[in-house]
């Protein structure tokens, strides 16, 4: 890879799933800093919060649809209406167990979601995801 990905965003209520994902995405080499939100409403409160002037602005996030609380579709909803700063230069994909083939065409309705994909996260998934968004990393 030519150079890293600033932030990937996890956001899934699953501990296995994200200590898995985190450590695929590590062991490739595409970002040193992964984030991880167990809800959509931790995710939104981290998107908005500041570090010295500065929202945190993932670079990838990773979604998952069904969580307790917030779900995936509900973040999504208010995800959709944050300000472009805090929605920062955000590639959003949804990564989710369902099979289910209209939340494949769910998640094509927001404007804001690139891809959705099966879990486990594979590298097959990574490096198609970093070809089709993020050429330059490559």
């Amino acid at each position: 890879m030519k150079k890293k990905l600033k932030n990937i965003l996890l956001i899934d209520d699953s501990e296995s799933d994200n200590f898995y994902h985190a450590r695929k995405i590590k062991k490739l080499g595409i970002t040193d800093n992964i984030h991880t939100c167990f809800s959509g409403a931790e995710a939104l409160e981290y998107l908005s919060s500041e570090l010295d002037g500065i929202h945190p602005q993932p670079t990838l996030i990773f979604l998952d649809i069904n969580m307790p609380g917030m779900n995936g579709w509900e973040f999504l909803e208010e995800y959709e209406k944050l300000e472009l700063a805090k929605q920062g230069e955000i590639v959003l994909t949804m990564l989710s167990n369902s099979i289910d083939e209209r939340d494949k065409q769910k998640a094509h309705e927001y404007k804001t979601v690139q891809g959705f994909y099966s879990k486990p996260l594979s590298e097959e998934y990574l490096f198609s995801i970093l070809e089709k968004h993020f050429k330059e990393y490559m």
